[in-house]
């Protein structure tokens, strides 16, 4: 597979982590955007320690609640990549996922509101953005390579979440906000298609269990298989609790498959096909 230039966003620690190191370990090229920076030091550290070269990822202390911020971290890509992005992969979303302190719609003791703000700036905002921003990246041709695939549109990928058809208690903005990734796509894939062929999906993970992606893991050697038991992994059809490895399987679908666009890919194991009743 020949060599891609890949933005991601949310990429110190979690899904985003993971992706960056299985695509670097492909030969790929990352960008790498994170508010995080403690997380996006060790991140940075960890790659170069790894064997990966400075040249092919670069870091991006970035908050995307601020739009200059992000036009800031565009133009720092743009010189990374050399006037080229091939894949735009809109992951972040700020934690906790759930109102913080224990807070609930009806809180009143807590301002939720700022929460609700920063949560849909960072995670439904910053993609149109940074969607945005990225077209003359994406529909640009590689200066480094004729082929097909470096000269035809980039594409476009959306981190959603079950949580957009499934809900929990006082998860009200992190639904909303996956929600409207999927909606966004939909309209995405029309506008951007007709007008520049620039394929845009969504990836809607369940369970993902990424607890080994984070710089205390990384200190403490924690492995992936930490803190998950039996009954967890025999809860989903598939007969286990999700890895990054299917979402990176996912990304590298969607990237390849000239065909597909506007469409959400569930990577859950199977557990919302499930008939659940009260016990």
């Amino acid at each position: 597979m020949e060599p891609l230039n890949y933005l991601i966003t949310g990429a110190a620690r979690g899904i985003g982590r993971g992706l960056t190191r299985h695509l670097l370990s492909r030969g790929h090229r990352v960008f790498l955007i994170d508010s995080n920076l403690p997380e996006l030091t060790n991140t940075s550290t960890l790659l170069l320690t790894s064997g990966h070269h400075q040249s092919t990822f670069q870091t991006s202390h970035t908050d995307l609640s601020n739009r200059s911020s992000i036009a800031s971290a565009i133009s720092s890509a743009s010189t990374f990549f050399s006037g080229r992005i091939d894949v735009l992969i809109n992951n972040a979303f700020p934690t906790p996922h759930i109102w913080s302190n224990g807070a609930s719609m009806a809180s009143q003791e807590v301002d939720i509101m700022s929460e609700w703000d920063l949560k849909l700036a960072v995670g439904l905002t910053a993609p149109f953005l940074l969607s945005r921003l990225c077209i003359p990246l994406l529909t640009s041709p590689s200066p480094s390579s004729s082929s097909s695939s470096s000269t035809r549109p980039g594409t476009i990928i959306h981190i959603s979440s079950t949580r957009a058809h499934q809900s929990e208690q006082n998860h009200e903005a992190y639904s909303a906000v996956k929600a409207g990734l999927i909606g966004l796509t939909q309209s995405m894939s029309i506008s951007l298609g007709q007008q520049y062929n620039i394929r845009v999906n969504a990836i809607s993970p369940g369970w993902i269990h990424v607890e080994d992606e984070n710089e205390i893991s990384d200190k403490e050697g924690r492995k992936w298989e930490r803190g998950l038991t039996s009954e967890d992994h025999e809860w989903h059809p598939a007969g286990r609790v999700g890895k990054v490895e299917d979402i990176v399987k996912a990304v590298e679908f969607l990237v390849n498959s000239d065909f597909v666009t506007g469409t959400e890919i569930v990577v859950d194991g199977g557990v919302s096909k499930k008939m659940v009743y009260p016990e």
